[in-house]
């Protein structure tokens, strides 16, 4: 089977790209500098030159795509490394990601209201605040694009562990459940790596919080298609 060059050169200027930021990342310690921000934007000032569209970005690199299922499926270690603290604080979590969740979903219908977006654009807004390998299956069974979800989520983890880093100033928050949860449920991962740069322990309880959250909403889809 041949392969053709240009969704190799794709895939190779995706990961470049990655590697670049990380790189500069780790070295600066800017925010502007992460992945989540330089790799979006160095493939748009490559793509628009070269005229592709994203539709073709993302036929081009879909094997990246395709790691997203072994990733959800790698997200039940963290749960079961961290069984003790979830026997300590669930009911404390539980409410936190219920009130997060509802929310985020809350507030996701309202601003495609408020920007009169039509029904499949809003339905892909709506799961923008769980992770990416639960957001775009949540998608596709609300009736929204995952494509169109998977940019939401970038969005939103951006500019959510911006503001959660800010917030982490100002909230009087002591314990690092507290500071953790706040990232995870806000950023999902975006916010865990926001957390890590806070304290190990606020980076674990936010990963944790991240899964919890996409799982809490990938059971509740069906409920949630029911009150659209």
């Amino acid at each position: 089977m041949s392969l053709e060059p240009m969704p190799l050169l794709w895939l190779a200027l995706t990961l470049g790209a990655y590697g670049l930021s990380r790189w500069l990342y780790r070295r600066s310690g800017r925010y502007l500098l992460s992945p989540l921000i330089m790799v979006p934007l160095l493939l748009l000032a490559l793509a628009i030159p070269l005229h592709t569209r994203y539709a073709e970005y993302i036929g081009n690199t879909h094997w990246l795509m395709m790691m997203l299922g072994p990733a959800t499926v790698a997200f039940a270690v963290p749960i079961w490394q961290q069984r003790a603290l979830l026997a300590r604080h669930w009911p404390a979590l539980l409410g936190g990601m219920l009130v997060g969740s509802t929310v985020a979903i809350a507030s996701s219908w309202w601003l495609a209201g408020a920007l009169a977006l039509d029904s499949e654009v809003s339905r892909s807004l709506v799961p923008r605040s769980i992770t990416t390998p639960f957001a775009m299956p949540i998608a596709q069974r609300l009736g929204g694009v995952a494509e169109l979800t998977a940019i939401f989520v970038m969005l939103t983890g951006v500019f959510g562990a911006a503001a959660g880093g800010l917030l982490l100033r100002w909230l009087p928050l002591k314990t690092a459940l507290a500071r953790g949860a706040l990232l995870g449920v806000g950023a999902h991962g975006a916010g865990v790596a926001r957390a890590l740069e806070v304290g190990n322990e606020e980076g674990t309880v936010a990963g944790l919080v991240m899964v919890l959250m996409g799982l809490l909403n990938f059971f509740a889809a069906p409920l949630l298609l029911l009150l659209l």
